[in-house]
């Protein structure tokens, strides 16, 4: 990195040793908080998946919360907000209204969780349209999008102590260690790990993030009003003009601004590890409550993208952008101990979400895809047993990518919801449409996900080259789900009035 900073009082070794220290004694205790759980969740597969169902509101408010605020929260929010200016307000943008669907998708999905079993967001829509064929396309969908989901998370592990430790750990390490940790209690308490683990690291995150937010702009310009008029005065001002920056400096298009909000909130409350936290809620009321009191998570991003704005002039030149918060605080006069807070905040923010992806994307490859292709069901055992060995493979793939990739931490999550936002229309129409049926969604979906995926290979094809390639898959699923229901026999009655009328 080429950047210049003020003198610290601490050396940089110093400060980077004590904040090691603090973030291994976090590991240490997170690894026995989500450890405890497992001792008395039953051992079956709905114990392992959905936590018996009896998760209250407190513990869902953190789920939901901490499992979407992620690295890319900590470390890409303000990397985006350093190299991108007011860009990063998308992120607030979607968040403020991506958990709607929720409120009514997640009491109808729960109610059919408790009277059928389901345990997954495929076994929901595979059973309304009768299609095990879907199943198993919704199972390899969610694995796919999970990587990255889960990539991103590991390589803000591997930032955070690498540049606290100026490079004497190495990103793949620190990866490394900090995800041998995730997966031991995941594979041992799972959901319920989770929960617990969660409700302590977002109440963690919040503190830390508020206290990073306003610290840093008043100690560097004397407040966040000085901060932006600073900005305003500089060669740096185009990053406060909305919609902010491309990654090259030209300006960002509104037309990729809204529909990069549209897109991410359609597949907000879409993503698997999320709706199956519906599963496990305690009643309707406790889920409800959640949905109405999740955006107040946005107010934690809004000091967090304080600390990318508060870098752009202090230290000009950082690379890569999404590692300006840990090099932030390796050249302040913070106190390592507060360093070293702060960087295990950052920890819990990746693996608040990693913990969440890697439990879903397992549970979701076994009892969607794997059990999908079987003519008799998974013994309980034998499922428990393949759901454990897949976190194992989804964590090594994962950490493939993360030591390999060069994308951006926000670049990644932006691709991955292009997916994920196609299950939207399959989800309100398996709800609110009776005459949706089982060859219409296995269309919709296929033609969405494959208009996406082309975009977002060849984006130079788009016909409007600002919008996001969501948006156009999301266009064709719809189309395509309607019309080929409307081609064929409709779904059997009972079944739809099931889904329609709970």
């Amino acid at each position: 990195m080429d950047a210049s900073a003020p003198a610290a009082v601490a050396s940089t070794a110093s400060v980077g040793m004590v904040a090691l220290w603090i973030c291994a004694a976090y590991l240490v205790a997170t690894l026995v908080m989500g450890i405890l759980p497992g001792l008395r969740v039953s051992k079956s597969v709905a114990g392992y998946v959905a936590a018996d169902r009896s998760m209250s509101f407190l513990v869902l408010y953190f789920v939901l919360g901490a499992s979407v605020f992620s690295s890319f929260a900590f470390l890409g929010g303000p990397g985006w907000a350093y190299s991108r200016g007011t860009a990063a307000l998308y992120i607030l943008g979607y968040g403020a209204v991506g958990m709607v669907p929720f409120y009514f998708f997640g009491p109808r999905a729960r109610r059919l969780g408790q009277r059928h079993g389901f345990v997954t967001q495929a076994e929901l829509l595979s059973y309304r349209f009768q299609s095990p064929a879907l199943s198993v396309l919704l199972a390899a969908l969610s694995v796919i999008v999970f990587v990255p989901y889960l990539t991103i998370q590991m390589k803000g592990a591997g930032y955070i102590l690498s540049t606290i430790t100026e490079g004497r750990i190495s990103p793949a390490l620190g990866a490394g260690v900090t995800y041998a940790v995730v997966m031991i209690y995941v594979l041992f308490s799972g959901v319920l790990g989770v929960g617990w683990t969660n409700t302590f690291q977002g109440l963690f995150m919040m503190i830390i993030a508020w206290f990073l937010g306003l610290y840093l702009p008043n100690h560097l310009y004397g407040g966040v009003g000085e901060m932006f008029r600073q900005l305003q005065a500089s060669d740096h001002a185009a990053k406060l003009v909305a919609p902010g920056l491309l990654p090259d400096g030209s300006p960002w298009a509104w037309a990729g601004f809204s529909s990069a909000v549209l897109v991410s909130a359609f597949g907000f409350s879409m993503w698997p590890h999320l709706f199956m936290k519906a599963y496990a809620a305690k009643s309707d009321r406790a889920l409800r409550r959640t949905v109405v009191m999740y955006p107040t998570f946005q107010i934690f991003l809004v000091p967090i993208l304080l600390i990318g704005f508060a870098g752009i002039l202090a230290f000009p030149g950082v690379e890569p952008a999404d590692t300006i918060l840990p090099f932030v605080l390796t050249r302040t006069d913070l106190s390592p101990v507060l360093v070293g807070l702060v960087c295990a905040g950052t920890l819990a923010a990746s693996m608040s979400s990693g913990d969440s992806i890697l439990h879903s994307a397992a549970s979701i490859g076994v009892r969607d895809g794997i059990a999908g292709i079987r003519r008799s069901p998974l013994p309980d055992g034998a499922e428990q047993l393949m759901i454990r060995v897949l976190v194992v493979v989804l964590s090594l793939v994962a950490y493939y990518y993360a030591v390999f990739s060069e994308a951006s931490i926000v670049g990644l999550l932006l691709a991955s919801y292009g997916g994920v936002a196609q299950i939207f229309p399959l989800m309100f129409a398996a709800f609110y449409w009776p005459r949706a049926n089982g060859q219409g969604a296995m269309a919709g979906l296929l033609a969405g996900v494959g208009v996406n995926t082309f975009f977002l290979r060849l984006p130079e094809l788009k016909p409007v080259a600002d919008l996001h390639e969501g948006i156009y898959g999301l266009v064709v699923n719809v189309v395509v789900l309607v019309l080929v229901s409307l081609a064929t026999p409709p779904q059997d009655e009972a079944r739809v009035r099931d889904f329609v009328s709970t």
